[in-house]
């Protein structure tokens, strides 16, 4: 986002993009995912944490804050969703958003990070096999 400028709500089809994002990113990993893009209050982490904390399910759940005024970007996320997206990923995610940022694209960097992130929490497939002999 350039320097000085005010964030503009997204439009109905911007809107619509987030949520296809969003319900991929859930149907990959079975993990719920929200978005809060506005002003955050205080420490930027701590807000975020609140945020998270009162989603339905907090341990299944995915939180990306964007406060585009401060350039702050925050991902809190459950215990159940930690077993298999890593802080690294995370980080990943997040650097994939920023770029976007850069360039003005808050949407691209939302949908971005929103499905890099559904795809790192994806569940590994277990094999079981068959009775022992």
């Amino acid at each position: 986002m350039a320097a000085g400028s005010q964030p503009r709500p997204f439009t109905s089809a911007e809107r619509a993009r987030l949520d296809a994002a969003m319900r991929t990113a859930e149907q990959t990993s079975r993990a719920e995912f929200s978005l809060f893009v506005g002003r955050s209050r205080g420490d930027a982490r701590e807000f975020a944490t609140s945020l998270h904390a009162s989603l339905t399910a907090p341990e299944r759940s995915v939180l990306i804050m964007l406060d585009p005024e401060e350039r702050l970007v925050e991902v809190v996320t459950g215990p159940h969703v930690r077993r298999t997206l890593s802080d690294r990923q995370t980080q990943l995610a997040v650097a994939t958003m920023t770029s976007h940022f850069r360039d003005d694209d808050l949407v691209g960097g939302l949908r971005a990070g929103i499905l890099q992130l559904g795809e790192h929490a994806r569940p590994q497939r277990t094999l079981h096999a068959g009775k022992p002999a």
